[in-house]
Formats: C-alpha cells, sequence, structure tokens
C-alpha cells in the first residue's frame, strides 16, 4: 500500500489500482474523488487505460505491458499533490432542475418508505425535492447515481428486487438517489417518474450528466409530463 499527498493507492490484481482519498465525511471525500478523476483523465499518464469512478473510490487500470503499478502510484500522487487546493480541469459543474411526477402509479414505494421513516407520503416527496442532490458517479447504462436525500434516517432498500423498473424512475436508497436510463430490475425504492430521456446513445453526448452535477427535482402534474415526455434532458441554460 502507497499513501502519500492525501492518497491511498492499492494494487488491484495486476493491471489496475484502487485509489481513496482520507478525509472527515463523505461529502469530502467524494468531491476529492471527482477532482482527481478529473485530473487523471485530462493528463491520463502513460499506460493508463481508464479511470471508473466510484462513491468514495477510483479504479485506475492501465496496460502492464506498458508500465508499472508503481509508476501509476507515482503519478497518482503526483496529480493529488499537484493538484491540492487548485481547480480541476473539464467542464465546470451544471445544474439541472427535473420534472417528476409523484403519485401511487409513478412511486409504488412512497407509502412504504413514509412508513419506514415515520413521514406521510407527501412528506417524503418535500423531503425529495427539497434536497439537492450531487452526482456521484454514472453507474450502469450511464445512471446518475447522486447522493444529498435529506431524510430522517437512510432508506433501506426493498427485500425483493423489481424485475422491471421502467425508465425514467426516481430511485432512492440509503440518502443517494438515481434515474433508470433503461428498463430492468432494482432494488431501489421507486418513488416517483420523470418524462425526460435521461440517455440517448443516437446523441453525440448519450448523457449530459458529469459528476460534480447539482439536481434538483420537482412536482408535476400528468399533464405537463405529457408534453415533456421523451424529451432529452439537459442542465440549465442549455439549448435544445
Amino acid at each position: 500500500m502507497t499513501e502519500l499527498a492525501a492518497v491511498i493507492v492499492e494494487p488491484f490484481g495486476d493491471s489496475a489500482v484502487m485509489v481513496t482519498v482520507p478525509g472527515d465525511g463523505p461529502g469530502v471525500r467524494r468531491a476529492a474523488i471527482r477532482r482527481l478523476r478529473d485530473r487523471l483523465l485530462a493528463r491520463r499518464p502513460h499506460g493508463v487505460l481508464d479511470v471508473v469512478s466510484g462513491m468514495e473510490s477510483l479504479l485506475v487500470e492501465f496496460d502492464p505491458l506498458r508500465t508499472a503499478p508503481e509508476h501509476i502510484a507515482y503519478a497518482v500522487e503526483l496529480l493529488a499533490e499537484v493538484g491540492a487546493g487548485a481547480a480541476a480541469p473539464g467542464r465546470p459543474a451544471h445544474r439541472f432542475t427535473i420534472p417528476v411526477v409523484f403519485d401511487d402509479v409513478t412511486g409504488p414505494d412512497l407509502a412504504e418508505v413514509g412508513a419506514e421513516l415515520g413521514l406521510a407520503p407527501a412528506d417524503v416527496v418535500a423531503a425529495i425535492t427539497g434536497s439537492t442532490f450531487t452526482v456521484a458517479l454514472l453507474a450502469a447504462a450511464m445512471a446518475p447515481m447522486m447522493d444529498g436525500l435529506s431524510v430522517p434516517r437512510p432508506v433501506r432498500r426493498r427485500a425483493e428486487p423489481r424485475t422491471d423498473v421502467p425508465p425514467g424512475a426516481i430511485m432512492i436508497a440509503g440518502t443517494s438517489a438515481i434515474i433508470q436510463p433503461f428498463p430492468g430490475p432494482s432494488g431501489w425504492r421507486v418513488v416517483g417518474e420523470t418524462p425526460h430521456t435521461i440517455v440517448d446513445i443516437t446523441r453525440d453526448e448519450p448523457v449530459s450528466f458529469a459528476p460534480g452535477d447539482t439536481v434538483r427535482f420537482v412536482p408535476v402534474d400528468r399533464a405537463r409530463a405529457a408534453r415533456l415526455r421523451g424529451g432529452f434532458l439537459l442542465p440549465e441554460g442549455a439549448a435544445p
């Protein structure tokens, strides 16, 4: 294990290293991980193939025929050290305001979440719409996973995952939220649905989100959702 310049770098097999950042509180660690990820992708040290972001860690994959783990560890430490206190390269964070229909059909878990937290379903919706989320990473199928849900205690996942959650579903677990981009299974609690398209693989940039972006959810009725149905989600101020 190597620890230097406020990062911890550990071997992960013969062609990757796992990077974590010590810090007080998950928000501090996650922000540091986002900044380090941006630096690594911008500078891309020799032999690095990919940088995969987790909530509080980075997996740096490299070609073992072109470089060695200790060289990657040194590059990571150097970028962490020289970048300390400096703005990370890359685009500035975007803000998203996402319309959501919250009702018994689009949010089949609202009542259960409310019972778990000791809240009425309307209060669960108020907690969600009153929270400001920060995108931590793009998960499977480029689904934006974000943190920042302000609730009395973390929300448990379902005991039995659903097998077919529709696209656009807004789901919560712990103090995190995620948006389902395509139909598929999930054990997260489904609490609403956005009419917007989150991922469009026909576009040059199939998803608008990036780690560090901020998200607010706003309630809309079904009539408003019908008018927005299928539109690709863009950040505030972006031209369609």
